[in-house]
């Protein structure tokens, strides 16, 4: 393993935490948070690749597999969880692997994240195959559990993608489509759910959302396909269905809406 120099345990440039005021505590937090799109804008070129590559995989019939430990993991099932309700797509198209199983979302489970074969293991309980796509996901790029997975992906030819806070890591390493966003020290030191997990957080957003408009779940600006399953989202698709129909009468577009289940199939029924 190479050396690398790990930013997201350099300490803060910050000192004395407890002696600040809680103004001075936000204002430094805001200002090391403003610095964190800044990052990411500097690796859209290896978003994009990644992204490609993953919706290559999705509309040649695949999935995709994110699979991390601790905040990257939660980061992971959170971004995984919101596409069925938001695109509608089947649950088991975006699939979030957490070390330490559904316990690990709620509380840390010791020594899970230092298991490297285990990680391997939670993929083939999904018959992963060489048609799908695994991103590796892990501030410190250095978690045996995601790298032993990504290494057992690539000697089976399956595609993969990483997503770390450290360039050079061992995890960009071993993927095929690295992104590593350098967001510096954390506010408080080696705290990565900070500014490491905000990171994390808009490439998801980034890498998911782009991926459902290419699969052609997004029309014009508008969740076409998304699910019913409050009266929000229900008040919403009406009002799209009005639009899109041209429809004056509410409750008639509420009724085309619920029987057809979404504004797409709504739409495509009526007609037009």
């Amino acid at each position: 393993m190479n050396h690398f120099d790990k930013i997201t345990e350099a300490p803060s440039k910050y000192r004395h935490l407890e002696q600040m005021s809680l103004q001075q505590v936000l204002q430094h937090m805001n200002g090391e948070d403003q610095t964190v799109p800044q990052a990411v804008a500097s690796v859209l070129p290896q978003i994009e690749q990644l992204a490609e590559a993953a919706l290559d995989c999705l509309l040649a019939g695949g999935r995709l597999f994110y699979i991390g430990a601790g905040t990257s993991g939660r980061l992971a099932v959170v971004d995984a969880s919101e596409c069925p309700p938001t695109f509608g797509v089947p649950p088991g198209l975006v699939v979030a692997i957490i070390a330490g199983g559904e316990r690990a979302i709620t509380q840390a489970v010791e020594g899970a994240e230092d298991d490297a074969a285990q990680g391997w293991s939670d993929l083939q309980a999904h018959n992963v195959s060489d048609k799908d796509f695994v991103i590796g996901i892990a501030a410190s790029g250095t978690t045996p559990y995601v790298i032993g997975a990504l290494q057992e992906c690539r000697r089976r030819g399956i595609a993969t993608g990483s997503i770390t806070n450290n360039p050079g890591s061992p995890l960009t390493q071993e993927a095929d489509f690295p992104i590593a966003v350098a967001v510096g020290p954390e506010f408080i030191t080696g705290s990565t759910r900070l500014k490491s997990g905000t990171s994390q957080k808009l490439v998801l957003n980034m890498i998911s959302t782009s991926v459902m408009i290419g699969l052609g779940r997004v029309e014009d600006n508008r969740m076409v396909h998304m699910q019913l399953t409050n009266e929000k989202l229900v008040d919403r698709g009406t009002k799209m269905l009005m639009e899109r129909l041209q429809l004056a009468d509410y409750e008639q577009a509420k009724a085309l809406l619920i029987k057809w289940g979404s504004v797409k199939k709504a739409v495509e029924n009526a007609g037009v």
